[in-house]
This record gives C-alpha cells, structure tokens and sequence, in this order.
C-alpha cells in the first residue's frame, strides 16, 4: 500500500493545503513516517553526541553528572510538546521561523530564524567533528595529520587538525546528498538511523552483560577531581545532555516535504526525543557501570570509544565503533537539510541576502541547492577557524547549543504570551488532521507546560554561555575563548540588526502571508483530506 494511499491523503490535495497557505508545492513530498522521525532522531543522534562528550561530562563532574540527564530531558520533552502542537497547525519549512514570526510578529521571528540559521551551521560543523572520536578508533590509518602514531585526541594539534581534514570531507559528501533528491536523503538517513538503534541495543547488551561496577556508582562523584563546590562542576557537565538533546524539531524543517504532515509531524517530534531520551540514558549508565576505571583519569580521555574497545575487545569494538561512525553521518546530513530549509524558507521570504538564489528549489531534484551549498561552506568555514586552535571545540559545541537554545525560546516565549491573553484557553481553535482526526494539542496543560518549558530553557541558556574556562577556555590564559559565546552571540545578533535595518529600509516589511486555521471538526463528520 502506498504511503498516500495509507493516509487517505493524495499529492494533489497535499499541493492544495499547501496552497491554501500561500506557498507552492516546490520541494518534492518524499518524506514518510519513519523518514520524518528519523530526521529528528539523526539530528538527535546519542551515538554521535554522547561518544562526542561523555568523556567532557564525566571529566567536569564524574559519575554522577549522569543526573544532568533526566533533568534535561524533562525539560526538552515539554519544549518538544508544544512543538508538537505548532507542527500541528503550522506544518511549514523554516518551522522554528515559520512559527515564531507568526506568533510575535516578523521582525522578532526574523531574529528567531538568523539566530537558528547560525546555530544550525555550526552544529553542522560540530557534528562533523565527531568523525575524529570514532574514524581513527577504528582504523589508525584515518589519522592523516601526523600520521597513525600521532595523538588523535581533538585537544592535540594533530587530532584537531585532522578533525578539520576529515570533517571537510564528511561535508562535501553530505552536501552533494542534499543537492542530489531529498528522497536519497530520506533513505539515507532512515538507512542511518537503523544502523543506529540497532548498535545502540547491541551496545548497551554488551555494557549492561559485563558490568564492572554496580549501578550505585551512578550516586558517587567517582572520577571527580575538582576542587571548585560540586554543583557548578556538574551545571558544567550539563553540556553533554544538552548538546545531545536537540534537534528534534527536524521534523518540523520537512513539513512541506512529509506525507500527512499535520498527523505525522507532531508524533515523530515527540518520538525522536522520547526513544532518544530512553536510548541514551541507557547507554550512559552502560558505560559508567562497564567503564575499566572510573578513577584513573582514563575515562575522561578516551571517553565512551574507549569502553568499548577494553570492554568488547579491539574487533568487535571496533565493529561496533562502525555504527557510530554511520550514525555520525546521518547526523551531518540530517542537521545540514535542517539548516538548509530554514535558509529556504526565510529566503522565498525575502528575508536573506541573495534571497532570489537561496530561495529556489531545483524543478528536477525538488532540493534547495543553494541553500544546501550555503549551510556546507559556513559549517566547513566553521570548522577551518579551529586549524591551530585545537581549544576550540568545546566552546563550539556549548556555543551552537547555546544559539539553539536562544532560537527555541524565541518560539515557546510568545506562544506562552499567547496562552496566557487567551486567559487559559488552548492557543490554537480545535482542527483536524489529514485523516480527520483532533489536531494534537496539549488542552488545559497548556499554559503549565509552556512556563515550565520557558523557565528550564531561560536557566539552561544562561548555564550554557556562562564563561566557565574548562568549557571556553581550555588554553586558560585566552579571555576572549572564554567570553566566546557572549562576544560571538552579540555579535552575531549586531550584524543581523544591521542587514535587517537596511532590508526593511530597502524593501518594507517583511509580509508573511497569513495562515488560515485548520478546518474545524465538524460534529458528527470528519473532514476531508484538503483540510487545511
């Protein structure tokens, strides 16, 4: 049975809701169900994040900054709801955009979009980075720079070096898929995250049947060596769960790409945070209760690959190290189509320079090439800047956190302004979806989980900018590496201001068009598939 079949939706009657919106059909609808989870959970990717900064989260805190987990979690997941019920009414590219221009008006939501877009392409970058954790843990030969006896560890000049090298490369093969068919990404990425799920169950199998420690650990500072009060050491190791627990909005950037998107969507946000939730906690305790030593200062250094080798054995770790290395790949290219659509949907907005170029999509290959193109060079400019300046990578990785986290409470700020002048009544009138079903919505809940989700993102984007030297500065003697994040945001958020000044004096407003409220259910009959 075909997809469109399934959903009791056709081509033609997706064209047509998307037309009532204002837009054209311009980007080829490829993306199914499990497609459009598997962006979120690619761009969530616990394989890649956590072998990325379990050894940084364990070194700042020790064994029991595994708590930093839940916490995060928990707050992410309402962030993730009320996500969901936007997907839901505003089935866009550029979502998070999209959303935050229509609920506090086109200018804030311009700010919104620039500051995703910049978070975006440098959570590219960093994602490409992670190719270094795991390449060279498999075969030696992959530490180019320096050679195989070189020291491959991103805080030596040769293994930041050869992250460069490598993650270059990783962005022109990501990039060229994007060009290629948004179905080929769609298949690769599915394909990737496949790989995924199973090396994450084989995984914590194996760390879970060959304990070395008791799960009591996970209540010890074991592998804490600070001497600074415990608690700002573990806020600092809050960057792992952080870092790992985005994206999910992914599915969100498809909108216009996904089949059913109003029923689909706001299910696969929630699931790709949900199962990446569970699979990484999972995954943390594993390897804190098969780590050979918590206490030796190994751990920190080698981090999770170096689980896996000692525990496992050098060739099934090694195998099994090549499911990361899938993983790390789907989530270079589930970022980079992420950033690439909301590049698109702010240029057919006219909202970027080059807008003309950025906002086209290709009539044969349905993909926005120069947006893809764009989002490719930044990351790989991103990550040239780290040449020389191996100190460097943790504060991109906290930094592009940072920037994500500031775009998604320009979405969740307003909508709780919205929820709260609507005087506890839902934001959005009650619609269906494709099959006629209640449009997903968080009812009476609405207002509770929307201050909570603010409130945690507040503190969390405070946490995460804060100029602590053992995440910005590693040299310790660099005051701007530690003032970093705050030097690059405002800067950042000053020469957006200065384009959008000159824009608005240039060509007016930025004039989104205005989206019709889904139709409402009708009593006793369901609606038709050209619902709104």
């Amino acid at each position: 049975m075909t997809q469109h079949a399934a959903s009791g939706t056709s081509p033609a009657s997706e064209t047509h809701s998307l037309a009532r919106f204002g837009y054209e059909q311009e980007l080829h609808r490829s993306v199914g169900p499990f497609s459009s989870f598997a962006a979120g959970f690619s761009f969530v990717s616990i394989l890649t994040t956590i072998f990325q900064l379990f050894g940084l989260g364990f070194g700042l805190a020790g064994a029991a900054f595994f708590w930093t987990w839940p916490v995060v979690f928990a707050g992410q997941l309402l962030v993730a709801l009320n996500f969901a019920q936007l997907a839901a009414h505003w089935p866009i590219s550029g979502a998070i955009f999209q959303w935050s221009s229509r609920l506090a008006g086109a200018v804030f939501g311009w700010f919104t979009g620039w500051t995703m877009i910049i978070g975006q392409i440098l959570t590219v970058a960093v994602a490409a980075i992670a190719v270094q954790a795991v390449l060279p843990a498999i075969w030696d030969g992959f530490q180019i720079v320096g050679g195989p006896t070189a020291d491959p560890s991103l805080t030596s000049p040769t293994g930041a070096a050869n992250a460069v090298l490598l993650g270059v490369i990783m962005l022109a093969l990501t990039t060229t898929v994007n060009i290629l068919s948004v179905r080929l990404m769609a298949r690769m990425t599915s394909f990737g995250v496949t790989v995924e799920i199973i090396g994450v169950v084989l995984l914590i199998a194996a760390l879970f049947l060959l304990p070395r420690h008791s799960p009591a650990v996970l209540l010890s500072t074991a592998g804490y060596s600070g001497d600074q009060p415990y608690i700002w050491a573990w806020l600092a190791s809050s960057l792992m769960a952080a870092y790992v627990m985005v994206g999910f909005d992914s599915a969100g950037e498809l909108a216009e790409e996904t089949h059913s998107p109003r029923k689909t969507t706001p299910r696969t946000i929630i699931r790709a945070l949900s199962i990446s939730g569970l699979g990484g906690a999972l995954l943390i305790v594993g390897a804190l209760v098969a780590a050979p030593s918590l206490t030796d200062g190994t751990l920190a250094v080698q981090g999770l690959a170096g689980v896996i080798t000692s525990v496992l054995g050098d060739q099934l770790g090694r195998l099994l190290l090549c499911t990361v290395a899938v993983a790390v790949f789907a989530c270079t290219l589930a970022v980079q189509t992420a950033g690439a659509r909301m590049v698109y949907s702010m240029a057919r907005e006219k909202a970027l320079p080059f807008s003309r170029l950025l906002g086209r999509v290709s009539p044969r290959k349905g993909t926005p090439i120069a947006a893809s193109i764009v989002v490719g060079v930044g990351a790989a400019l991103a990550l040239a800047v780290n040449i020389g300046q191996s100190a460097i990578f943790t504060a991109l990785s906290s930094l592009c956190i940072a920037m994500l986290y500031l775009a998604y409470l320009g979405v969740t700020a307003p909508l709780l302004i919205r929820r709260i002048r609507r005087r506890g009544h839902d934001a959005f009138p009650a619609g269906a979806d494709e099959e006629g079903r209640p449009l997903f919505s968080l009812g009476r809940w609405g207002i509770l989980a929307n201050a909570v989700a603010v409130a945690f993102q507040l503190a969390m984007t405070v946490n995460l900018i804060w100029p602590r030297p053992e995440i910005y500065d590693l040299t310790g003697h660099s005051w701007w590496l530690q003032y970093s994040a705050l030097l690059f945001i405002g800067a950042s958020l000053l020469i957006g201001a200065v384009y959008l000044v000159r824009r608005l004096r240039l060509q007016g407003a930025i004039a989104l068009i205005e989206i019709p409220a889904p139709r409402p259910l009708a009593s006793g009959c369901a609606p038709t598939p050209e619902t709104a």
